[in-house]
């Protein structure tokens, strides 16, 4: 059978379906990891990625049922959460990937600024105190302060910004490619009749 057939269409999108199945199951794999080794205490930052790898669950979950099932409803707001995900994941993604230097600067700062748990975990993985300058009587959760001899936490984060921004943009850009795709499978399936169904039983 041709690949624009009734089986082909239902194949791509279980197929599309089960990886995003198994990237919400690794976003919340590696927030679990990330507690289990102490590498993330921020319950903000933990919950964010939790939320996201729940929420991409659980379309996945709408997607599939609706493809094994031929479900027009479910279909059609698989298909409409999708299109509004995929618009603000490349929304996102081109801007991560347009950010220059200053801004980036900027980001790393009202950041830094607005979260302590996320401080903290920054200043002891990378081993540094304080964003620009660290005072004496600050405290920091780092090595380093035994011997007084801290590096600034700005110049290492902005090091490696550049280098995570594209990283994250490149995946983002990457996956709301294939959201679209599904969007555009979803649309074509919820219109095709399943050839071994009674065809007056197509809603």
């Amino acid at each position: 059978m041709a690949c624009g057939g009734f089986a082909c269409s239902k194949n791509c999108l279980c197929a599309l379906n089960l990886l995003y199945t198994l990237v919400s199951l690794l976003l919340i794999g590696i927030a679990a990891w990330g507690i289990g080794f102490g590498l993330i205490s921020s319950f903000r930052v933990v919950g964010v990625v939790i939320a996201v790898g729940v929420f991409l669950f659980f379309i996945a979950l709408v997607g599939l049922i609706g493809a094994v099932k031929h479900h027009q409803v479910l279909l059609f707001f698989y298909m409409i959460i999708l299109l509004l995900v995929f618009i603000v994941q490349f929304s996102v993604s081109c801007a991560c990937l347009a950010l220059n230097e200053e801004q980036q600067s900027e980001l790393l700062e009202v950041g830094w600024s607005n979260t302590n748990s996320a401080r903290t975990d920054i200043e002891r993985n990378l081993n540094c105190c304080g964003f620009r300058v660290f005072y004496t009587n600050e405290t920091c959760a780092a090595d380093c302060l035994r011997t007084l001899h801290c590096r600034p936490c700005a110049p290492i984060m902005e090091e490696y910004s550049g280098m995570v921004l594209r990283f994250v943009g490149g995946i983002g850009l990457f996956f709301s490619f294939t959201e679209i795709l599904g969007v555009w499978l979803t649309y074509r399936y919820r219109n095709q009749k399943d050839p071994r169904a009674n065809p007056g039983a197509f809603i």
